[in-house]
């Protein structure tokens, strides 16, 4: 009995003092501050401004593009759109960079303030032309070719003019046409044949391009007016220069299938720059 009333107030005390250091635990917690939500207060910088359209007779080269079909979208050869604009180097464009794609003078001229130098922006690349084939610089002299002999081919027939009479054209090719014109889906026509044969000239002109284009094979573009030009693609063999003028019905390629899955000639009108279908030009088979 003695031993059982002493231990009573010392573990009295011991909860006292327990429960006394739990207060005051309580009470540090309570007047300690909680930490303040955190908020970002970085300033978003503000997009870019747009860059104007490009005024007529111009054009603004975009992500992607070269200067092959940047020429062949406006009708031009590639080789007067560098001298328009100066290039130093024909093989580099860069995204932003305004390009002139009439001839000087044939537009209302340069708009003040308007110029060809490419736009500096920060992290904007240079764009290769192609990389398929490096280009030669501007105002070199293509090699030399010796023209082939004209081939006989469909003739025109006189009571089919074209579409809006002032060009008249030849088959390119002497097989079926397998692909017809859509705007979305096809540019030109498809016409089959065997790896060898003959793809000739539809109408006199000048050669604009000789060389593979992506998406187009090994292609010849031949420029007859300042509206129309046609293109030949996927061909194997090209027997034609650039700058070399060419005669209705001349042999130009030989049909092959580059850059396609068979042998085809790929064939398109272009007025102004922008596809036409053939079927509207060409005499019936």
């Amino acid at each position: 009995m003695h031993n059982i009333v002493k231990s009573e107030p010392i573990a009295r005390a011991g909860r006292l003092a327990l429960a006394s250091s739990l207060l005051g635990l309580l009470a540090a917690c309570a007047s300690t501050p909680m930490p303040a939500p955190v908020v970002d207060r970085t300033s978003t910088a503000a997009p870019a401004a747009p860059l104007e359209p490009p005024p007529p007779g111009y054009y603004r080269v975009k992500r992607g593009d070269t200067l092959y079909r940047i020429a062949l979208e406006n009708g031009q050869s590639y080789r007067d759109v560098a001298a328009w604009n100066n290039l130093a180097n024909v093989n580099q464009i860069e995204v932003g960079q305004l390009l002139r794609v009439v001839p000087p003078g044939a537009d209302a001229g340069t708009p003040q303030g308007v110029s060809t130098a490419p736009v500096a922006a920060a992290g904007v690349q240079a764009q290769p032309i192609d990389q398929a084939r490096p280009l030669p610089p501007a105002g070199s002299t293509p090699a030399a070719a010796t023209p082939p002999a004209p081939v006989r081919t469909p003739p025109v027939a006189a009571s089919q003019p074209a579409a809006d009479g002032s060009i008249r054209l030849a088959w390119p090719a002497s097989g079926q046409v397998i692909a017809r014109f859509d705007e979305k889906a096809n540019k030109g026509i498809d016409i089959a044949g065997k790896r060898g044969e003959a793809v000739v000239a539809a109408d006199d002109g000048r050669v604009i391009h000789v060389g593979p284009l992506r998406g187009y094979g090994n292609l010849v573009i031949i420029k007859h007016n300042e509206t129309y030009l046609t293109a030949y693609g996927n061909n194997d063999k090209i027997l034609v220069a650039e700058q070399s003028t060419v005669r209705k019905g001349q042999k130009i390629a030989e049909m092959g299938s580059t850059d396609t899955d068979r042998v085809k000639l790929h064939f398109e009108v272009r007025k102004d720059g922008k596809p036409v279908d053939p079927m509207r030009y060409l005499p019936p088979q």
